[in-house]
Order: C-alpha cells, then structure tokens, then sequence
C-alpha cells in the first residue's frame, strides 16, 4: 500500500552497488526500514534525501513487519544550521542515536514528538546542551529510571530537598545529607522545569553557565549508572565539547 509518512533517518547502510537501506523513526510506525532503489547514485533524485540525520516526508510502499520501498523522498527541513557546525551536528548525531535506543526499549511514539520538536528547537538556536538535557530527563522516564522529582530518594521527604546524587539516585534532603555537596536551589527546580516544560513552546530558555554544568554533569553520571547505554557519540561529544 502507497503511504505518506513523515520521519527521520536514524541509519543508513549500502545495499549492493547503487542501493541502501534506511532505518528511518516515523511519527506513525515507529522505526521501520525502508529499501532504497538506486539511492547511492549520483543520479538518483532521492540520494540527498536518503541521507542520515535527515528529516523529511517519504512515499513508500508500507509493508507492516518488513522492509517498505522508496517512490520518493523530500526534505520538510534541511537543518542548514546544525548541519554547517561540528558541535551542533555532534549534538543531532548523540540525540539520534540516543533515540534509536530508547525507542527500541520503550515503543512509546510520543517519543517522535519530542525528538523532532528538540532537532528544530536547535535549528531555530536555543542552547543545544539545555535541549539535550531536557530530553534526556524525559527519556529516563520512557526507560524506567527516572528519578523521584518530588522527593528525597533516601527518606521520602518532599520537604528541604538540599541537593542531588546519581550515586544515591536522585534528591537529598538536608536531614540525609551526608558528605554531598549542597546544590544551586536553581538546580533542583531546573531538573523539575526540564521534565514537565512542553519542548514544542520553549521560544527561549537561558540557563547560568553554572547550573547548566551542575544538571549535565548530573545526567551524565546518571545515565552511566542506570540506564546501560555507552554511546560512542556521547563519548566524541563529550571530547568536543
């Protein structure tokens, strides 16, 4: 059956002399691979447009459980300006296949919504480390891991949080403090603000150098420790930045 669908290439692998397979994340199926006829020619109208880390419309005849073929492929945004810097495009290259990880656990395709609507947020300009970062907490959610937002991971205490751990997994309150370092209060409502803020209605979002610092660094030890994803491309983000 001839299907319009909308989404955005996560992998590309050759497929004989001319032809690839694209893996590509829809806002309707999920991740579904699609079979591209001639695509690696230099003379074929959708070798652009079947390119990884592109966001686009496709036509393709849609088998449920198999691979779907390409009739066409056109770009809905070129990402000119992600695409034109090394850091910005470490950025897209982390969240995809950061992506392609979570929704392989989850099967949650409000997931595409989100992803796609964080690319744009750093098309348009706003800070790429706080986008990444409000993804990720939301992501923690979609792999069950998520940390109490509303209380002290030690007692239950949703009063006096004073600081937050990955080692403990999440707030402290003062009265289990033991030997952590007290947090920013900007902090603890930043971690909130990221998970429940609507990616979609951010216009604009400044966050101080150092509490930006304080939340990456927290999520970083916090994937290593409970999620079990090591992405390479976190790791050459992580150089580059």
């Amino acid at each position: 059956m001839l299907r319009e669908v909308e989404g955005f290439i996560l992998t590309e692998t050759p497929y004989g002399e001319t032809s690839k397979i694209i893996n590509v994340f829809t806002k309707d199926y999920g991740i579904i691979g699609i079979m591209c006829k001639g695509a690696k020619s230099l003379k074929s109208k959708n070798r652009v447009s079947t390119m990884r880390l592109n966001y686009a419309k496709f036509n393709i005849y849609y088998k449920k459980g198999k691979l779907s073929t390409l009739v066409s492929a056109d770009i809905l945004n070129p990402l000119k300006k992600i695409k034109s810097d090394i850091v910005l495009i470490s950025y897209l290259n982390y969240l995809a296949e950061l992506t392609n990880q979570v929704i392989k656990q989850s099967n949650n395709l409000a997931i595409y919504d989100e992803f796609i609507a964080a690319i744009l947020k750093i098309e348009e300009g706003l800070d790429p480390l706080v986008i990444t970062n409000i993804l990720e907490i939301k992501y923690l959610a979609e792999l069950g891991v998520l940390f109490s937002l509303d209380e002290c991971v030690i007692c239950g205490s949703k009063t006096s949080i004073a600081t937050i751990d990955a080692d403990k997994g999440g707030f402290i309150c003062l009265n289990c403090l033991t030997n952590e370092v007290i947090v920013d209060k900007k902090v603890i409502k930043m971690l909130r603000m990221y998970y429940y803020v609507n990616i979609k209605s951010i216009s604009n979002i400044k966050v101080e150098d150092n509490i930006k610092d304080v939340i990456n660094k927290f999520l970083d030890m916090y994937y290593e420790r409970y999620t079990g994803l090591y992405l390479n491309s976190k790791n050459f983000l992580k150089n580059l930045t």
